[in-house]
């Protein structure tokens, strides 16, 4: 007896099938997609954390805020809209 109550035997006919449907070649590229990207979320994870070790913990994360003049601008006019039109 096999995973939830499924024989050996019932994992190989369904693995024939899965192959006659897709085809050995579909199946491979499948499979290397996969290692691809598992590689990739596993490169991205030891990235970050070599990017948190050389991050001084001393100061707190800043948040980047646009402070330009046209900025203020483009906020106050949709109040001024809203004013002139009750």
């Amino acid at each position: 007896m096999g995973f939830s109550g499924i024989s050996l035997s019932q994992l190989l006919i369904l693995l024939v099938v899965i192959i006659l449907v897709f085809g050995t070649k579909k199946l491979r590229n499948v499979g290397g997609d996969i290692g691809a990207a598992i590689k990739s979320f596993r490169k991205a994870l030891h990235e970050d954390e070599k990017l948190a070790d050389k991050e001084p913990t001393d100061t707190p994360p800043t948040i980047a805020t646009d402070k330009t003049p046209a900025a203020d601008e483009a906020q106050k006019k949709p109040q001024d809209n809203d004013k002139a039109n009750p």
